[in-house]
């Protein structure tokens, strides 16, 4: 069986994708937090009150995984300049398991991400 080197420059370009799609999360984040903001001032109705404040427990639980991974990414770009200071343009097999792991962390939480946004944009066609 013939092993396929894993390159730090691939796995640094996979960390930019997650950040930039992480910022898209922020940004999105913010959006939905306005829209839940102009909700609150709308509404009285304790069944909309407890499904919006539902939501920004959601969002927040969500931006908390958002820094786990982001920090989670940080650690690993570190150890990929260590890697290449030490003239190591390929990184070990724990360290990849490291990454692999951070790469199916970021698989599930796209689809939480997905299906809370769903739920959400149900929520305002219904309260908007």
């Amino acid at each position: 069986m013939e092993t396929k080197a894993t390159y730090n420059s691939d796995l640094h370009f996979e960390h930019l994708q997650w950040e930039k799609e992480l910022e898209f999360w922020e940004d999105e984040l913010k959006s939905f937090q306005n829209r839940l903001d102009e909700l609150v001032n709308r509404w009285t109705n304790e069944k909309v009150l407890a499904e919006l404040s539902e939501f920004q427990n959601q969002f927040f639980i969500h931006k908390s995984k958002m820094e786990e991974f982001k920090e989670r990414i940080r650690e690993h770009e570190l150890n990929i300049s260590r890697h290449l200071e030490a003239h190591e343009d390929v990184i070990n097999r724990l360290h990849f398991e490291h990454h692999t792991k951070i790469r199916e962390g970021m698989e599930t939480e796209r689809g939480i991400y997905n299906d809370l946004k769903k739920q959400f944009f149900r929520f305002l066609s219904k309260y908007m």
